[in-house]
């Protein structure tokens, strides 16, 4: 049989409506390729300039220009970039998928980087017939001798090339939009789109209506720029007023001198910033830069805490700015914001790949033009090297935090109550982030003093060896608190969501080391002294056991009758450490811990030494036992802050019941 060797060929027509139906997930994405088209053609002539190739004119500022037009149906894109010739159309535009930035940079390789230049895979343009019936070019080249070209298009696979009597270097490319598209020919809309994907692309843009109403600024003669568009001039009077001297003479005097004014047509304002601050070194950064550039990014006005501003230009080329915002909510409704940029460009938000998992909680911009990018630069290819720009990132945060606590302790502590969720969810989730950070953590404990894990076990190893009590709520649990401080106990404060998770992680990485909540146990240290075979001790256990039971209907409750130092207390709630961190679990996966037992895994601790407890124990018979044994163990619950709705209705009815016998 015979062989054959060639090349593929690719149909426009079978190709081209998947380009325009799967190639880019948002239609108004156009607007990004169109304009990135726009500035490569500008950065490329600059290039050339800087080469020696070409001169640009005197004074030359590269712009873009958009020009919505919802009456015509029309967006047109203009540049004053390098334009193009017959032959290069043809070659960029005729053939779907052929560069001219992979051409530019082939070309002059010797002489220039692709530092700046956007595009790379030769498919933006056709991201117009996406939302347009009709495209038309027409364009310059900057070449000597050159002749402009129109090019247009009614369907993205037929074409018509013709000369075009265009006299300035640069393309102006035309978009008769199609029904399902007229939005993006709205003014707002598209400036919008164009803020959302272009804010800092590196070439100034501009986008004008030329139906809208005219706006005009009133300026002093000598401000007046070659540039503007003069309307008229304004010649104010001088304004004067009768004065009363002190003979009762009056005469006449000048309050305000006459003024000159001209009014001018108002001067177009670029839409974007082509110099963002995550492009200057930190050195020549001031706050306020930092400040200002969070709230214009973010549209947040409470002040960041501090930030990172990344600046790496090898082995890969990465900038950035992440901030650490003020919070004032629980973990689960945090949401930050990192948007990713490729050459000003902006690609995504939150993109996982990139961000390490735990500072997506973070607001911030990172631009990494090295980002291995598929053809619609919507996602990431190259896991590996991916993988190391997320290490990298993942390196400067536990860097500027480990830095902070060394060089800046009194401002790590003031901000540890914020930053705090964003560590513990990184010690969880990280673990290279975990092995830097692992001795930077900090406690506060019940004295408002920050201690490392190693601190607190040294300052409470002669009252609890290796175990560090913990506080989830002050003011419910301030009965325990109350208890702690009077024995010379301490605790630290862990009120957060993150705080359960947090400990077992910690607890894994430090054998031997436990952390139990400050009412899940009584200390020894809370008891009085007591001889094991105290009878009567062990019959008041029995016997108040069964009472509270039967008459709480609750048989698997635990009892324990104990002799408390504090005389004021007459019960108390404690739960096993395992069975709390369960119903904190469930809670954070928004399950119904109630499911699981809830608090029937608790045990009613019995304080001997009061005169309540005692009543009940040598009145069992009393017509108002069931009233009291309810009401010491919903006292209990209320001071262990999990008393039910039910519950409480109930212990309000039978708190006026109590008050009614005694008024009797």
């Amino acid at each position: 049989m015979a062989t054959k060797q060639g090349n593929l060929s690719i149909n426009s027509e079978n190709i081209f409506p998947i380009i325009k139906k799967w190639l880019y997930s948002d239609h108004d994405i156009f607007f990004r390729e169109l304009i990135s088209n726009g500035c490569d053609a500008i950065t490329k002539l600059k290039k050339l300039d800087g080469m020696g190739e070409y001169a640009l004119p005197e004074n030359y500022k590269g712009k873009v220009e958009v020009i919505v037009n919802s009456e015509d149906r029309t967006i047109k894109f203009i540049d004053n970039g390098l334009g193009m010739t017959f032959d290069e159309v043809e070659e960029y535009i005729n053939q779907i998928a052929f560069s001219g930035v992979q051409d530019f940079l082939e070309k002059y390789k010797d002489k220039t980087s692709e530092d700046q230049i956007i595009g790379h895979f030769g498919l933006g343009f056709y991201s117009a017939f996406m939302v347009a019936d009709k495209v038309t070019i027409d364009t310059l080249s900057f070449k000597d001798g050159a002749t402009g070209v129109h090019w247009e298009s009614d369907n993205g696979t037929e074409f018509e090339m013709s000369d075009s009597d265009r006299t300035s270097v640069g393309t102006e490319i035309t978009l008769y939009i199609n029904d399902d598209s007229v939005e993006f020919t709205n003014e707002y809309r598209a400036k919008e789109v164009i803020e959302k994907y272009c804010s800092f692309m590196p070439t100034e843009i501009f986008v004008t209506n030329p139906n809208a109403e005219p706006q005009y600024d009133t300026v002093n003669p000598d401000e007046v720029l070659d540039t503007d568009t003069v309307i008229e001039t304004v010649v104010e009077d001088a304004k004067t007023e009768e004065k009363t001297n002190d003979d009762g003479t009056t005469e006449t005097v000048e309050v305000s001198p006459a003024t000159t004014k001209v009014k001018i047509l108002r001067r177009p304002v670029p839409i974007n910033d082509p110099n963002p601050l995550w492009n200057k070194h930190p050195n020549e950064c001031t706050d306020e830069e930092y400040k200002k550039f969070y709230r214009t990014v973010f549209n947040d006005y409470k002040e960041p805490l501090f930030w990172i501003h990344l600046n790496m230009d090898y082995p890969y080329n990465i900038k950035g700015i992440l901030y650490f915002p003020k919070i004032n909510t629980q973990y689960e409704s945090i949401e930050g914001t990192i948007k990713l940029y490729n050459n000003q460009v902006f690609i995504a938000d939150n993109i996982k790949e990139v961000i390490p998992e735990f500072l997506l909680l973070l607001k911030g911009v990172i631009d990494c033009p090295d980002l291995p990018l598929n053809v619609s630069r919507s996602a990431l290819q190259n896991d590996g090297f991916v993988k190391k720009i997320s290490d990298y990132i993942t390196k400067k945060v536990a860097d500027r935090l480990t830095g902070m606590y060394k060089t800046e302790k009194e401002n790590y502590e003031k901000y540890w109550d914020d930053i705090s969720p964003f560590i513990k969810f990184g010690y969880i989730r990280d673990e290279k982030f975990e092995e830097k950070i692992n001795d930077y953590i900090i406690y506060k404990n019940l004295d408002g003093k920050y201690l490392t894990l190693e601190e607190c076990l040294e300052e409470n190893k002669e009252a609890h060896e290796n175990t560090v009590f913990y506080v989830t709520d002050e003011n419910e649990q301030a009965q325990y608190i109350k208890m702690f401080k009077e024995n010379g106990i301490d605790a630290v404060i862990l009120n957060h969501n993150i705080d359960s998770p947090f400990i077992t992680q910690v607890e894994q990485k430090h054998e031997g080391v436990k952390f139990l909540r400050i009412d899940t146990d009584l200390s020894s240290s809370f008891k009085e002294a007591t001889d094991e075979n105290d009878e009567a001790l062990k019959n008041a256990q029995d016997s108040l056991s069964e009472l509270f039971k039967k008459n709480l209907g609750k048989d698997n409750l635990t009892v324990k009758v104990e002799k408390l130092k504090d005389h004021s207390i007459a019960s108390v709630i404690t739960l096993s450490e395992e069975s709390r961190r369960m119903q904190d679990m469930m809670k954070m996966y928004g399950m119904d811990a109630s499911m699981f037992g809830g608090n029937d895994d608790a045990t009613l601790v019995l304080n001997a030494n009061h005169p309540l407890v005692t009543y009940v124990l040598e009145n069992p018979e009393s017509e108002n036992i069931k009233l009291f044994c309810e009401q010491l163990y919903d006292l209990s619950l209320i001071a262990h802050g999990s008393l039910s709705t039910d519950r409480m209705t109930e212990f309000i009815k039978r708190s006026n019941e109590i008050m009614l016998l005694l008024a009797k």
